[in-house]
């Protein structure tokens, strides 16, 4: 699939991503991308997420392609009873582990914990081993549970602006060949 094959859908997570995070530059760059907007970045309800991530799935007129991250990634698996039929695929990276009673803030817990089934698209998740928000070993067992492909991403922390990801263009690359595998 090509990029204007497809409406790519930026799901951003807890705060939203900033001028410098990967996705807000891969949106700029990305044609056919738009970002999900939440009425709240920093104090999440579950159900609002959701339903504002379902709206812009169902106004879709191409086949769409997910690019979460963080808090993105529950937001897109909660979703997907109601339009995963209509996701040609899914790029979800650094998914927390929103059942961790550690988790800060606390709040974020309300999104866990992830549903196990399997994903009915192909996904890809890409976790890093020192992630403050879950472990490699927890992303690994979601990321089998989903049936997604897992792209270590080495010592990466939380793959946003603050651990040094803003362009990322390795994960540009992962997308790329990703995106490219896809059926439009």
């Amino acid at each position: 699939m090509k990029v204007s094959e497809a409406e790519i859908l930026i799901v951003p997570g807890y705060t939203n991503s900033g001028p410098n995070h990967w996705q807000t530059r891969w949106q700029s760059r990305l044609s056919s991308s738009r970002r999900v907007e939440q009425a709240e970045w920093s104090k999440p309800v579950r159900e609002d997420w959701v339903g504002r991530l379902i709206e812009e799935v169902e106004a879709a007129t191409k086949p769409v392609v997910i690019v979460a991250h963080s808090l993105g990634v529950a937001t897109v698996v909660h979703a997907v009873p109601k339009v995963g039929h209509k996701i040609a695929g899914a790029f979800l990276v650094a998914p927390p582990d929103v059942a961790n009673p550690d988790i800060r803030p606390k709040h974020l817990m309300t999104f866990g914990p992830y549903p196990r089934d399997p994903l009915p698209f192909p996904s890809l998740v890409v976790a890093s081993r020192n992630d403050p928000f879950g472990t490699y070993d927890h992303a690994d067992d979601i990321a089998n549970a989903w049936g997604s492909m897992i792209v270590d991403a080495g010592d990466s922390g939380h793959i946003n602006a603050d651990s040094g990801h803003g362009p990322w263009p390795e994960g540009g690359m992962v997308f790329a060949q990703f995106l490219s595998r896809l059926k439009p």
